[in-house]
């Protein structure tokens, strides 16, 4: 299935947020190389260490929230995450759409701090709201 459940489908509604999430932390890797490290990300040579760096937080964050889907923390935090995670969407998409908002932030920094608000207003709607993060899908919205 491409677009449904996120135990499901390779698309969900939290594809959205796996993209703009890419945009704002694209540009804050784009920042840390380029201020700490000295290197320009911007520069062709060095690209491959701005989307590999991009590719261990997303496969970390991955790991983490598999975790957290299993009940690590609890009944009540497995319960938010409605089910474990499609593994196509896991392992390909949220990454493929990570990689797809740091390339948008490389060429569009002007946009990073929109971006930023969005995820902060969706984040706070789907955590403190919502009373599960498939909340959407059940409405019928998405």
């Amino acid at each position: 299935m491409i677009w449904g459940l996120k135990s499901l489908a390779c698309f969900d509604v939290w594809s959205f947020e796996h993209f703009f999430s890419g945009v704002s932390i694209g540009a804050t890797l784009l920042v840390f190389m380029e201020r700490r490290l000295k290197i320009d990300a911007h520069d062709r040579n060095h690209a491959y260490i701005y989307f590999s760096g991009l590719l261990v937080l997303t496969y970390c964050w991955e790991t983490v929230e598999h975790y957290l889907e299993t009940g690590l923390l609890g009944a009540g935090v497995s319960y938010w995450f409605q089910g474990v995670e499609f593994w196509a969407n896991r392992m390909i998409t949220d990454p493929l759409l990570n990689l797809a908002g740091a390339w948008v932030a490389r060429r569009a920094m002007f946009i990073v701090k929109g971006v930023r608000l969005f995820i902060f207003i969706w984040l706070g709607i789907h955590i403190f709201v919502f009373p599960h993060s498939m909340y959407l899908h059940e409405l019928g919205w998405f």
